[in-house]
């Protein structure tokens, strides 16, 4: 499909590149030809606001890249055939006076889990290649509706990264690696499989975003599925609070965890597309949707405020994150940062001082620091790959692998006759039967362990590690740290938090920051920098808080620097 739809690129291009038949003297110079490379959803509809571009053209230079880059990055796994006739139709209704939103004829990229009717949703995997739902994504509708071009789906690990604890992120059977623009080569060492030589995070991805193939994208996280990548290719996540966002067409892991959320190169645009992305009203298809209230008009851009650091207080949870704590192979083992991380985190909290933030430092997280087992976070893991089988599994939670069974086997069964599996067995016994064709490359030892779970017979487990989740990671744990340091975040090394504010579903926001060195790269290897973020972590429903947060550190930094592409 991808090949399919970039045929007429090449001319759609030369039509809007004409030259001019002769030079213009300098005082009637025109004013450079726009770009999308780095350019903001607000660059772009003041653009088409003010006659210097056109949807259509937005769309082909966005299409022209991704034909010019993709056989490097990989970035996309299908491209909407229909993009330029929906910019058109876009165009067409903004010289009618109307305009459908913040999002009017710009182009989106969503993850290849999020259901669209006219183009495959594959979640990276085989057994549904080519598959078109009998329904949309909520969020889809939504995109749509304010306008959105989705000009793409994106690629992402294999059904969220819920396949094999042994899957690189940004690997999935339908489309291979996806690479880093920060560094998009192959790691060199012998033997190796042809993973990028710098991850991309995962399971969700920020490349196409980060390489300017469109405006922003929208990913999914269930553990750090938004935050990771966004930390990987210098962009701006937001992680939503648990049914800030509806679920509804989304492929599932555990809806205790999942979120959509925004991945974008800045906090506004950030911010624009989150509120987008959240309903009106609650859905009826997703009972978490009544979990927060939105702002007016759905609009957060009334937090990007330049002096939302003055007088705020960030808490600093040392231990675990920043500085190593246990022994190593034991379950819950941190070695902490390494100097040149640490380096950047010190130089983020001296901007934070700068602009009016109070530090408190160490802010600790009580269920990380206690010496009881019993109420201890650090060595309560989530239930991960085959040691971690039933019947060895006492010391971690079983929340994904029930919630993947429970939630999987559902939403096929919403798929009604379409559905190219009915249940979670018959996906693993699929994979079996098609090994040949690269279904099993990493094994699928979380779909294994995912279906040893009995829904009736495991429910009084699950309810106790749900309940055991919510309370280490939320109440004694993120939210007992906010409360006794009386602070309005706190602030993690990268996505290094997002594990922990999963559990309860709390919201963070990363902003990119600084550059560090890649320790995964072999030695000798010339290998460029990482990027390396900061995050702001709240309680549930304090978007708005954290986006303030954010947006005035964003701000007064200014620190992303677009991919190297050449």
């Amino acid at each position: 499909m991808f090949r399919d739809a970039l045929i007429p690129l090449s001319l759609a291009a030369l039509a809007v590149a004409t030259p001019a038949p002769h030079a213009p003297s300098a005082a009637f110079a025109p004013r450079r030809p726009f770009t999308v490379v780095e350019a903001s959803i607000g660059d772009m509809q003041r653009a088409l606001a003010g006659g210097r571009v056109t949807s259509r053209q937005l769309v082909t230079e966005s299409l022209t890249r991704i034909a010019r880059y993709n056989w490097r990055l990989n970035a996309v796994l299908a491209v909407n055939p229909r993009a330029l006739d929906e910019a058109d139709e876009r165009d067409r209704e903004r010289r009618n006076g109307h305009e459908r939103g913040p999002l009017h004829g710009i182009p989106i990229a969503v993850k290849d889990n999020i259901q669209t009717t006219d183009l495959p949703t594959t979640g990276g995997a085989l057994a549904f290649e080519g598959f078109r739902p009998p329904y949309g994504a909520t969020l889809v509708t939504n995109l749509r509706a304010a306008g959105a071009i989705v000009i793409a789906k994106t690629v992402m690990t294999e059904l969220a990264n819920w396949v094999s604890d042994r899957m690189p992120t940004n690997y999935s059977s339908i489309a291979g690696f996806g690479f880093n623009p920060y560094d998009p080569r192959p790691d060199p060492r012998a033997g190796v499989d042809g993973r990028p030589v710098l991850p991309t995070g995962g399971s969700s991805s920020g490349i196409g975003t980060a390489a300017s193939f469109w405006a922003a994208n929208v990913g999914t996280e269930t553990s750090g599925s938004i935050l990771s990548p966004s930390n990987q290719t210098m962009l701006v996540g937001i992680k939503p609070t648990v049914g800030r966002i509806s679920r509804y067409g989304v492929i599932p892991i555990a809806a205790d965890q999942d979120t959509p959320g925004p991945m974008a190169r800045s906090v506004t645009d950030a911010a624009i597309l989150l509120g987008v992305l959240e309903s009106a009203s609650p859905d009826p298809h997703d009972a978490m949707t009544k979990t927060c209230a939105a702002p007016p008009g759905r609009d957060y851009r009334r937090y990007l405020k330049r002096e939302g650091l003055k007088g705020a207080r960030i808490g600093v949870p040392r231990a675990y994150y920043y500085d190593a704590l246990g022994s190593p192979g034991e379950r819950g083992f941190s070695s902490g940062l390494t100097d040149a991380q640490k380096a950047v985190m010190q130089d983020a909290m001296a901007v934070l001082r700068a602009q009016g933030a109070s530090i408190i430092d160490p802010a600790d997280i009580p269920s990380i620091v206690t010496t009881d087992r019993a109420r201890s976070l650090a060595g309560w893991s989530v239930c991960s790959g085959p040691s971690d089988a039933k019947g060895a599994d006492d010391d971690c939670s079983v929340v994904f692998k029930y919630g993947m069974k429970r939630d999987f086997n559902a939403w096929l069964a919403s798929l009604g006759d379409r559905a190219p599996v009915k249940t979670l067995e018959e996906l693993r016994a699929w994979n079996h039967a098609h090994e040949a064709g690269g279904t099993l490359k990493y094994g699928q030892s979380q779909l294994d362990i995912s279906d040893q779970m009995d829904l009736a017979a495991d429910r009084a487990r699950y309810q106790t590690d749900r309940a055991e989740d919510v309370r280490l990671a939320g109440r004694e744990g993120i939210d007992a740290a906010l409360t006794a340091n009386m602070i309005d975040a706190l602030l993690f090394p990268g996505s290094g938090g997002a594990a922990i504010a999963a559990k309860p579903g709390y919201p963070t926001v990363i902003v990119p920051f600084g550059m560090v060195p890649n320790t995964s790269a072999p030695a000798g290897f010339d290998a460029r920098p990482a990027p390396f973020g900061v995050s702001f972590t709240g309680t549930a429903c304090s978007e708005g808080r954290l986006i303030e947060l954010a947006y005035a550190f964003e701000q007064a930094t200014r620190r992303r620097i677009p991919p190297p592409l050449k």
